[in-house]
């Protein structure tokens, strides 16, 4: 039997009646995406290069996953999902927006 590692903030309790909660802590349930507010940002890299970011995604990672999964294959253009903020190449906000209006997010292009 492999011991389980201990919950996230829990170091030590002097509670003798204490049980862990062995659930997974860090996984919340999606937010449908009516109440999902999410910002389509551009960021300029070196090179000349743009990348299209999208923030405020509210859910379980593979949820995230998925959406960043639909959005570059409707773009027809590389990404990848990393710190709970989808990255999709180029400037796309204008697709990006039309495809997460038509799914029901409640989005909108912020910045640049």
């Amino acid at each position: 039997m492999t011991p389980k590692k201990r919950p996230k903030g829990i170091v030590y309790s002097t509670n003798p009646e204490f049980q862990y909660d062995w659930n997974e802590q860090g996984e919340q349930k999606s937010i449908p995406p009516a109440e999902q507010n999410l910002r389509i940002h551009l960021q300029s890299l070196k090179g000349n290069k743009k990348l299209s970011i999208v923030r405020g995604f509210r859910g379980t990672d593979a949820d995230l996953n998925e959406l960043g999964k639909t959005l570059k294959s409707a773009c027809g253009v590389g990404g990848s999902v990393k710190d709970g903020d989808i990255l999709i190449q180029g400037d796309q906000r204008e697709k990006v927006l039309a495809i997460l209006i038509k799914k029901g997010y409640r989005a909108k292009k912020s910045g640049g």
